[in-house]
């Protein structure tokens, strides 16, 4: 194989995410070759992530590949990183970051009755929905986009949380029927971007995937990262985090709920060094807040 061998998930929305980062290669000359792996999370798709560990079920293999010399970069969704970064690998590049919004399909919050049963494998999105409408009725989801884009159409199902993103970059936008404001409904951390890893030491691949990066869209990822690394938490503890940039500053809001959405606890965070900042919003919120008290939420390390 010639060129830069680009290690991703073989799942059909991670195969369109490896591609664009393809082009974006290939408009400045560099050849690159897809890897496409099979994940822990792939392959127990029907099991809940609580019971197979939701910390790097989406990035591992992809991510070992990369450390064993198999691939050279690592192609991941963001929000599907575990909290910290593995030795050996380098968090180098945040080429792209669509709308890190969740959204409604099937119906909107409003068209759904009292009673409605929502889907969603997500224990934040679990408890942010049950915050807003208790009434609601949610039911565990798991699968690839496919797969939820068809429970949308279930007798038994009224609607479906999934990422814009995803929505997006599928081209399915018109399935939306509503985006739920991140003011409230607050995102994963890093819900909607790109992320690339490469070995600590390869300099060479790190120089090439260097003009990719987009600065601002990186320090929001590290100040998410680094509230989801100081709360030790992962995908499976019901959280959420979303920053913006603007100047020299980064703004970051975050959430912790109880897993039945009766309570919860927010901020909104301003400050100079994405890594303090995102870290001072989760001792805020766990300690400060009282946070870490809430029913049902259990940090995994």
């Amino acid at each position: 194989m010639s060129g830069l061998r680009l290690a991703t998930r073989r799942s059909p929305l991670a195969l369109v995410q490896a591609t664009l980062v393809q082009r974006l290669l290939s408009d400045r000359g560099i050849e690159s070759v897809l890897v496409p792996l099979e994940t822990k999370g792939d392959k127990n798709a029907d099991v809940s992530l609580d019971l197979i560990g939701a910390q790097g079920v989406f990035a591992v293999e992809v991510q070992r590949a990369v450390l064993n010399g198999d691939a050279d970069v690592a192609i991941h969704s963001a929000k599907d990183l575990p909290s910290t970064t593995p030795d050996g690998l380098s968090l180098t590049c945040v080429p792209q970051r669509l709308d890190a919004a969740d959204v409604l399909i099937g119906r909107s919050l409003a068209g759904l009755g009292p009673g409605a049963t929502v889907a969603t494998g997500s224990p934040r999105r679990r408890a942010l929905l049950l915050e807003r409408r208790p009434d609601l009725r949610v039911v565990g989801l798991r699968g690839n986009m496919a797969t939820r884009f068809a429970a949308a159409d279930r007798s038994d199902i009224d609607a479906v949380v999934v990422a814009a993103a995803a929505l997006e970059r599928l081209g399915k936008i018109e399935l939306r029927a509503e985006r739920l404001d991140t003011a409230w409904f607050v995102p994963q951390v890093g819900q909607g971007s790109l992320a690339l890893e490469v070995r600590v030491n390869d300099v060479t691949t790190a120089q090439l995937l260097a003009p990719l990066n987009q600065r601002d869209l990186m320090t929001a990822l590290v100040a998410e990262r680094a509230f989801l690394a100081e709360l030790g938490a992962g995908c499976s503890v019901p959280c959420g985090a979303f920053a913006n940039v603007s100047g020299d500053v980064t703004s970051i809001r975050g959430v912790m709920l109880s897993d039945d959405g009766t309570r919860s606890v927010r901020a909104v965070m301003d400050g100079n060094d994405p890594f303090v900042l995102g870290r001072a919003l989760a001792i805020e919120l766990r300690d400060v807040q009282g946070g870490g008290e809430l029913a049902g939420w259990q940090p995994t390390s």
